[in-house]
């Protein structure tokens, strides 16, 4: 027969550092990990080919970069409302702020998808030369994990509102908002090296 789960004074799980599962903190440092050998590979090719990154980050288009970056702080705000709204047991509020989140992540693919755009229909792809190999494989590695991180969040949207959290046990929420502000970090790292750092 198992035990109930520990509780604090004020009746509620104590507190649990790093947040969430472990095994997701282990599949974060890995993607990070990768990231950071990408982002090692792109600061060291574009010392050997500074004059080339310089003009072509120019020719990218700084003010979408922004705007992403302003969506993806935003979606990363709204995920840590729903984790304090979920210790309040307020779970459909709770819920409100993960749709919020996901809604972030969708603008943020709809800028990236006329960036893209924008870029395929100058004629410019990974071959067009070394920035724009980088510039389209980390940029669309990172959508990649935007796409993945909005799917982990569906999951946890769905399940709030079945009411399935509460103040006691909101463990699974806290996994992916781990995730997501994984992506946001990355995001915020990507984006000044990659658009605006010469």
């Amino acid at each position: 027969m198992t035990s109930p789960p520990t509780l604090d004074a004020g009746g509620h799980k104590p507190h649990v550092y790093p947040p969430g599962d472990l095994a997701i903190w282990v599949f974060i440092l890995a993607e990070l990990s990768a990231f950071f050998v990408l982002f090692a590979a792109y600061a060291f090719t574009r010392l050997k080919h500074l004059e080339l990154f310089d003009e072509m980050q120019r020719t990218l288009d700084s003010d979408a970069g922004m705007i992403n970056t302003l969506l993806l702080i935003t979606g990363s705000w709204c995920v840590a409302r729903a984790i304090a709204a979920i210790k309040r047991n307020r779970c459909r509020e709770s819920s409100h702020w993960l749709l919020a989140a996901m809604l972030t992540g969708v603008g943020f693919l709809v800028v990236k998808y006329f960036e893209y755009g924008a870029k395929f229909a100058a004629g410019i792809d990974l071959d067009t030369n070394l920035f724009y190999t980088f510039y389209i494989s980390l940029t669309m590695f990172h959508a990649m994990h935007v796409v993945l991180g909005m799917a982990i969040l569906f999951f946890v949207w769905k399940k709030a509102l079945a009411g399935g959290y509460s103040a006691h046990d909101h463990h699974g929420m806290e996994t992916g908002a781990s995730y997501w502000h994984m992506v946001d970090l990355v995001w915020i790292i990507l984006f000044p090296l990659v658009y605006i750092m010469r």
